[in-house]
């Protein structure tokens, strides 16, 4: 007899995007003017027009290869994290984009097979890992995160983690 795994702490769902989603799919450009709620409230509606309304804190974003190609407008990865996106997974990212998540805080993890990782399903992230746990507590493993990127994740972003280190070397 198998034991039962343990229910899983939460996670969220899984939102599934193709090869080359660019930052005016998550920033439109129509919509700079508005400010970050308003750019998030059009964020990928071009490719899911249900996305912006429906996604929940502590979902993923799950895409093909090249996510966040295009122009390096720090507010695609803005515009998700203002959605509650706990994390983008994706085989590559764009080189701007990848960095710009970082330093605002939002976890972008490469993972070269996804194919687990199905629309509408449930995960929850294991950054330590790093890797996304399904629903049986199974890991879909994803690229190693060099430590200096971690502890900026983990503090929250660059500012975040600038600050304390400064605050540390004056207390």
């Amino acid at each position: 007899m198998n034991p039962v795994p343990p229910p899983l702490p939460p996670g969220g769902r899984i939102w599934r995007f193709g090869d080359n989603v660019d930052t005016d799919q998550m920033a439109p450009g129509a919509h700079m003017k508005g400010g970050i709620e308003e750019i998030a409230r059009h964020c990928l509606a071009a490719l899911r027009p249900e996305f912006p309304a429906a996604v929940r804190p502590g979902d993923f974003v799950v895409a093909g290869r090249n996510f966040g190609v295009g122009s390096s407008r720090e507010q695609a990865p803005q515009a998700l994290l203002q959605l509650g996106v706990a994390a983008v997974i994706a085989p590559s990212f764009a080189g701007l984009f990848y960095r710009n998540a970082i330093n605002l805080g939002l976890p972008v993890l490469t993972c070269a097979d996804t194919s687990r990782l199905a629309d509408g399903g449930h995960a929850r992230l294991d950054l330590g890992q790093p890797a996304l746990l399904l629903p049986d507590g199974s890991p879909v493993a994803c690229d190693p995160i060099p430590a200096f990127l971690r502890a900026l994740l983990q503090a929250g972003g660059l500012v975040p983690h600038l600050k304390a280190r400064l605050a540390a070397q004056q207390g």
